[in-house]
C-alpha cells in the first residue's frame, strides 16, 4: 500500500513544527518568508484534521499540549527525513548550484562575509545565496541552513565544524578623543574614561570587556558613558570622540587604517573566542557546501588581514 499525505495536511505539520519551536506565529511566519496569518490557519486547519488541539495559546505565546509535544517530535523526524532525501539528491551533483542558505551574526556577516560573497559567486556563479544576519542560534535542519557561522565554543557536537580563526577583542579610542583625554596604559585607568559599551540584544546583558593579563584573562564593566546594542554603532561613537569602546578588530579595522581609531591598551588584547563554520551531518556531500566552506578558508587567512591592519597601527603607534 502506497502511503499519502495531503500538499495541505504537509504544509500543516511545516507551519506547526517552526511555531513551535518558535514559540509564535510571527516568528514562524518570517523565517518561512510567509505571514502570520497563514501560519495561523494551517496549524488550525491541522488540528481540525487531527481532531487534537496543538497548541495552549496565550496573547503573547504557544506552549504545546502534551498532543502537541508529541507530534512536534514526530515532524521534526518526518522533516530530518525529507532534509536527508533531498540532500542525497543534491549530493548527487559535481557542480555547485541551486541555493545556499548561510547564517551568521550581524557583525561578520557584515564585515566579513558580504563583502566576500561577490567574490564565491564568480567562482560559482550558478549558487544563490541566502545570507541571514543575527544573533540567534537558529535549529539548521528545521530552518534549512546550509552552513552557519558562528562565534564562541560550540555546544552541538551533532554537527560538523571547520575552526576559521579567532574572534580578537581589543580597545579603540579616537586620536581626537585620546587628545583631549589621554591614554589608558592599564586597564583600570578605563574607569577614569568615558567608554563607549555593548549590550547583547539576545540577553539585555552587558559586554564584559576582556583582556588578558600576563596568563589570565580578566573580564570586567567599565564605568560606561553610551550604551549601544549594535556593534557597529558602538565604532561609529568611538569615531566620532565619544570615548574608547571595545570592539572586535573585524569591525575596528577600517576606522584604524583610515586613521580614524588607534588601538589602545593593544598589549592586552585578547583572542576570545575561536570563529567556526558549522553544517549538518546530512549536508556532508552536499557540492555547494563543500564549496562555500573551502572558500572560507581564504576568507580567513592567518593571520587574519583585520588583525594585521590593528598589530601594525600599534607598531606605528607605540603607547606613550
Amino acid at each position: 500500500m502506497t502511503a499519502q499525505i495531503s500538499i495541505d495536511r504537509l504544509t500543516g505539520l511545516i507551519a506547526f513544527a517552526r511555531a513551535a519551536s518558535l514559540g509564535n506565529y510571527t516568528s514562524a511566519a518570517r523565517s518561512l518568508g510567509v505571514s502570520p496569518s497563514a501560519i495561523s490557519k494551517s496549524v488550525h486547519r491541522l488540528e481540525v484534521q487531527l481532531g487534537l488541539r496543538l497548541f495552549a495559546r496565550t496573547t503573547r505565546s504557544l506552549t504545546l499540549t502534551p498532543e502537541g509535544r508529541d507530534l512536534h517530535e514526530k515532524t521534526l523526524r518526518l522533516l530530518q527525513q525529507a532534509e536527508e532525501i533531498e540532500q542525497t539528491a543534491k549530493a548527487a551533483r559535481s557542480e555547485p548550484s541551486g541555493t545556499l542558505r548561510i547564517t551568521a551574526p550581524l557583525p561578520i556577516g557584515v564585515h566579513i562575509l558580504a563583502p566576500a560573497i561577490p567574490r564565491f559567486r564568480a567562482l560559482y556563479p550558478k549558487v544563490y545565496v541566502e545570507l541571514r544576519l543575527g544573533d540567534r542560534h537558529v535549529d539548521l535542519i528545521e530552518e534549512s541552513i546550509d552552513v552557519a557561522v558562528r562565534v564562541g565554543e560550540l555546544a552541538d557536537s551533532r554537527r560538523i565544524s571547520k575552526k576559521l580563526g579567532w574572534h580578537r577583542i581589543g580597545a579603540f579610542a579616537s586620536p581626537d578623543y585620546l587628545d583631549r583625554r589621554g591614554r589608558p596604559l592599564i586597564p583600570d585607568d578605563l574607569n577614569r574614561h568615558d567608554c563607549v559599551t555593548f549590550r547583547y540584544q539576545s540577553s539585555g546583558q552587558l559586554l564584559r570587556w576582556p583582556f588578558k593579563v600576563g596568563a589570565k584573562i580578566i573580564e570586567f564593566v567599565p564605568e560606561h558613558a553610551v550604551v549601544t546594542d549594535a556593534s557597529d554603532a558602538v565604532a561609529a561613537i568611538a569615531v566620532a570622540g565619544g570615548g574608547i569602546c571595545i570592539s572586535p578588530t573585524y569591525v575596528a579595522a577600517p576606522f584604524v587604517k583610515a586613521g580614524l581609531l588607534v588601538p589602545v591598551l593593544a598589549e592586552f588584547a585578547v583572542d576570545l573566542f575561536p570563529i567556526t563554520a558549522l553544517w549538518p551531518e546530512s549536508r556532508r556531500g552536499n557540492p555547494n557546501v563543500n564549496a562555500f566552506v573551502a572558500f572560507l578558508q581564504g576568507v580567513f587567512p592567518a593571520p587574519a588581514p583585520w588583525d594585521v591592519v590593528v598589530t601594525t597601527a600599534c607598531v606605528a603607534t607605540p603607547p606613550p
